[in-house]
Formats: structure tokens, C-alpha cells, sequence
């Protein structure tokens, strides 16, 4: 039953997700496109963590907070692909109310994790770059385990006020969102409700998200470049400059699409717009950090040489 009588109302308890197409041929191109960067995606987040862990060369702060980046990851982009590739096999793509909520408080929340994350690495480089002799003392196990802490809070409560709003939202019909998942804008659209002080809410939230982040990252590079451009040596530079790339291309992908998504003025670009640039930041850009991190890092490269050399030779 999508809907239950409720008075002189009709509310619903599921959704049907519109998705990216209707065409049953591109429909099934694309479930083999995002099934491939799924698989890749899980396998080389996963990969990055056991490299991590089995190799003592990358037990320290910089590799610690990236393998939390690529659980973020691997939960970031599970909350929503699943669902995404079921849906392009069948003729009537749905998900549950209770499916929906489920699917907005855990995007919201590794979300959250991957921003507070990428801000902890970016303080780390600011440490490593412009305090090299306070290093070990200012990352220590304690230090990191703390900005985690406060990671997955953040998380928490971020996902809390969205699930919350979406319980404060009466859905009396329609129950067609125009996207491939439970988004909150799409959610408030469709909301028969007042939900004034459930938007204010969330974007109160997400907002303080966005602002903190941002500013710690903003503010490290900061001082960074400075640092840098106050190095005499040219190798000393080519490092340092080697050591935060890897973490800006990766900043930049997902700040750049999360901004022009959720900031840009909706009359700015239209809906498919939105949806591909989702497809993007939920789909590819957790595919991509693995690879901009191995390609771009010459330890984890070295690490993974090592690793193969081991097993091809024991």
C-alpha cells in the first residue's frame, strides 16, 4: 500500500523514485556503468584501509584519517547506489517511508564524517608543514582519536536533524520524487505540511557543517602557502607542495559539487542538472579519492610495492 487514509487525508507510507531516465536500454547501460564504479569504489576504499593497516610505514596521522575518509566513502556512497542499481531493473522503482528516512540520516551522516575528516587532514598538513618539530606531539594518538571523535558526532547530530525533519514532514500525496533518492529538497516539495522550522533546522545544520569545515581548511592553506613561499629550498617546496595535492584535488571534487548543489541558486540550473552532478558527488567522487590518493602519494605507492613483493616472493 503506498498510501493509508488518515481523516480527510491520504498519507504516505512510500515513495517512488523517478530516477534518472525512463529509457529501459540507457536504464540498463547505466546500471552496468555504476554497478562497475560501485564495485571499484568498495574495493579500492577497502584496499586503502588494509594497505593502512598492514603496512607500519603508514602508521601515523595522515593515513589514519585516510582510511576513516575511505569508510566515510565506502558508507557514502553504499546509503544511496544499492537502492540506485535495484531500481534499474525494475519497472516501478520505490522505497519505503521508513526506507527513506534511512537513506537521508545515513547520507547525512557520512556526509558530515567525510567533511570533518577532510578538515582534520587539512589541519594535519598545516602541522606537518608549519610546525614539523611540534608534529608528533600536536597529531598525537590522543589528538586524532579527539578530531575523529568530534567527526562522528558531528555526524550524528547532522543526521539527527535531518531524520528528525523528515518525521515532522506529513506526506498526503503525491509521492513522486523527481530524483534517484530520498533528497531533502525534493522531500520538502512534496510535504503537505508547514515545515518552516524543520528547514530552518536543517540548514542550520548543514550549514555549521559547511562554515567549520571550510574554515579550518581554508585557514591551514593559508598558512601553508605562506609557509611555503617562505621556503628557500626548491626541493623543500616540490614536498611540501606534493604532500597537499593529493588532499586539495580531493577537497576540491567534493566541495566544489556539494556547493553547486546545495548553495547555487535553484534557478541557476534544472533538475536533471542536479541529478547528474548527485551522480557525481555520491557515486564517482568516492570511486576517485582512493585513486588520487594512490597515484598521487609516493609512500602508499611504495607501501603497495612492498606488499605485492611480499606476497609474490614468500
Amino acid at each position: 500500500m503506498a498510501f493509508l487514509k488518515d481523516g480527510n487525508h491520504t498519507e504516505v507510507t512510500e515513495f517512488i523514485l523517478l530516477g534518472l531516465t525512463d529509457d529501459p536500454v540507457f536504464r540498463v547501460i547505466l546500471f552496468i556503468i555504476i554497478l562497475c564504479i560501485y564495485l571499484v569504489t568498495v574495493s579500492g576504499n577497502l584496499s586503502t584501509i588494509l594497505l593502512i593497516r598492514v603496512s607500519s610505514q603508514l602508521h601515523h596521522p595522515m593515513y589514519f584519517f585516510l582510511s576513516h575518509l575511505a569508510s566515510a566513502d565506502i558508507g557514502y556512497s553504499s546509503s544511496v547506489t544499492p537502492n540506485m542499481l535495484v531500481n534499474f531493473l525494475v519497472k516501478r522503482s520505490t522505497i519505503t517511508y521508513c526506507g527513506c528516512a534511512i537513506q537521508l540520516g545515513s547520507g547525512a551522516f557520512f556526509g558530515t564524517v567525510e567533511c570533518f575528516v577532510l578538515a582534520a587532514m587539512a589541519y594535519d598538513h598545516f602541522i606537518a608543514i608549519c610546525n614539523p618539530l611540534l608534529y608528533f606531539m600536536k597529531m598525537s594518538t590522543q589528538v586524532c582519536v579527539q578530531l575523529l571523535i568530534v567527526a562522528y558526532i558531528s555526524g550524528f547530530l547532522n543526521a539527527s536533524s535531518f531524520t528528525i525533519s523528515f518525521f515532522s514532514f506529513f506526506f498526503c500525496g503525491p509521492n513522486r520524487i523527481n530524483h534517484f533518492f530520498c533528497d531533502f529538497t525534493p522531500l520538502v516539495e512534496l510535504s503537505c505540511s508547514d515545515d518552516s522550522v524543520s528547514i530552518v533546522l536543517a540548514t542550520i545544520s548543514v550549514g555549521t557543517v559547511i562554515v567549520i569545515t571550510v574554515f579550518v581548511i581554508i585557514v591551514s592553506y593559508t598558512y601553508i602557502l605562506i609557509t611555503i613561499l617562505k621556503m628557500r629550498s626548491t626541493e623543500g617546496r616540490q614536498k611540501a607542495f606534493s604532500t597537499c595535492t593529493s588532499h586539495l584535488t580531493a577537497v576540491t571534487l567534493f566541495y566544489g559539487t556539494v556547493t553547486f548543489i546545495y548553495v547555487m541558486p535553484k534557478s541557476s540550473y534544472s533538475t536533471d542538472q542536479n541529478k547528474v552532478l548527485s551522480v557525481f558527488y555520491i557515486v564517482v567522487i568516492p570511486m576517485l579519492n582512493p585513486l588520487i590518493y594512490s597515484l598521487r602519494n609516493n609512500e602508499i605507492k611504495g607501501a603497495l610495492k612492498r606488499q605485492f613483493g611480499r606476497k609474490i616472493f614468500s
